[in-house]
């Protein structure tokens, strides 16, 4: 690459964590997605980075190489008239969005299950192991590619026509899988821990249209798609490097001295995407470890302040000031509130719960959330090892994934609206705390 481009996409770099978890509100990982908070930027976020991830998936040696075959084979290229190559190009990209969207759906719907999973030190460990792996395939450690007979046989499913673009929509993630996998492997597991079934549906099938777009513009516009070339194998490590970022916050997880020490930890927000820029400069994307050693250390020491500098960013930045004065003694606090006749706030969260950090990073540290949580006696129930005395407040409360907030009225009445599923921002968060009598 041009030092030129590579000091752009450096920029980018350090711009794009730097601004976009604050932008956002930093729900980049599960987001209501009720039609009454479509307007949140949250939803917006997570469903433009999925957008954004298929897009770059497309352009990986394993699937860019194969739009134009495949589009010629389901006949968009000898289509009659441009409508009809507009049709089946459609036909196509819903077949992929159909087998990607019924995944997500899948995913979410395992909600408290996988939480349960995610509880157990070993799977957090064993997550991060799979992810790092999938970040060194991603590297060229090794390819998880398909026989060639079987990806010619799936290439071909269906044929040209109407049904063949649809059937071949549907295995195109199959085809595709040494670089699709690793991505779709993380966004399943992004879902699965939102325990919302709409937001996964909708989070895989945004996934899909970006996938798609290059085969949009090539079968249903005829426009001419630059050649493959080195710059696909920047892209394979712009996934290889937030695959070891993912790896690495579920290890942290997975270690509870490690979780400990890293608790009281604050770095200034500019330090994770400075360490970003740098590293991009010195050639976490640019760079192959099919060159020789300097090239190959060159590399290792980019990923690695790259990783660093995401980490950093999202992890162990400095959080605001402040917050609710939570008490986690559940039956003293009830106690409290029937003494009192003052309404009760519960939060279930735990450490493996993004969503639940989203909270008390962006939510609960808001003035005028904390105002209002004055009248409430505030409770929070850490879930992040669930024995049998967290199962037993699951059940008594209803709850069925995290994060989960609910209240019980001055009378001790546990309501079952509001309750709060997923991460809100701060003013709808409000809106439902004011719910409460």
């Amino acid at each position: 690459m041009r030092k030129g481009v590579i000091f752009s996409l450096a920029l980018v770099g350090l711009a794009a964590l730097y601004f976009l978890p604050e932008v956002l509100g930093g729900s980049l990982v599960s987001a209501d997605v009720r039609t009454d908070a479509l307007a949140s930027g949250a939803i917006w976020g997570a469903l433009g980075v999925a957008w954004l991830g298929g897009v770059l998936t497309s352009l990986t040696p394993c699937v860019y190489p194969l739009i134009p075959i495949t589009v010629a084979v389901f006949g968009a290229r000898e289509a009659r008239s441009r409508l009809q190559a507009l049709g089946l190009t459609l036909v196509y990209i819903a077949g992929m969005a159909a087998m990607f969207s019924f995944l997500g759906y899948v995913a979410a719907s395992s909600g408290k299950v996988f939480g349960s999973f995610l509880a157990n030190p070993w799977v957090l460990a064993a997550l991060g192991v799979f992810f790092a792996a999938m970040a060194a395939s991603m590297f060229g450690a090794f390819e998880l590619a398909l026989p060639s007979g079987l990806a010619l046989r799936l290439n071909r499913v269906g044929g040209a026509g109407w049904g063949g673009a649809f059937a071949m929509g549907l295995v195109a993630g199959v085809i595709a899988a040494p670089c699709t996998g690793p991505v779709l492997a993380s966004l399943l597991t992004v879902v699965a821990t939102s325990g919302q079934p709409a937001f996964g549906f909708s989070l895989l099938f945004v996934y899909a249209l970006g996938v798609g777009l290059p085969f949009l513009l090539l079968g249903g516009f005829s426009v001419s798609l630059p050649k493959s070339g080195p710059w696909m194998e920047g892209v394979k490590s712009v996934f290889g490097i937030a695959l070891l970022a993912l790896a690495l916050r579920y290890w942290k997880d997975a270690l509870p001295g490690l979780r400990s020490a890293l608790a009281g930890v604050e770095i200034p927000a500019f330090v994770g995407p400075l360490a970003a820029f740098v590293g991009i400069l010195v050639g976490a994307v640019h760079l192959s470890y099919s060159g020789g050693r300097r090239e190959k250390a060159l590399k290792t020491v980019g990923v690695a302040l790259v990783v660093f500098g995401i980490f950093a960013r999202l992890e162990l930045g400095a959080a605001p000031s402040g917050g609710i004065p939570w008490t986690h003694d559940l039956e003293a606090a009830l106690a409290q509130a029937r003494a009192e006749k003052k309404p009760v706030m519960i939060d279930f969260w735990a450490e493996w719960c993004a969503a639940c950090k989203e909270l008390d990073r962006h939510t609960f540290t808001d003035p005028a959330v904390q105002a209002e949580a004055e009248r409430f006696i505030a409770v929070k129930i850490d879930g992040t090892i669930e024995d049998e005395s967290i199962l037993a407040i699951y059940d008594r409360f209803g709850v069925q994934g995290l994060p989960t907030v609910l209240f019980l009225d001055s009378s001790g009445n546990t309501l079952d609206q509001p309750r709060i599923t997923g991460f809100l921002e701060a003013p709808r968060f409000l809106s439902e705390m004011r719910k409460v009598e």
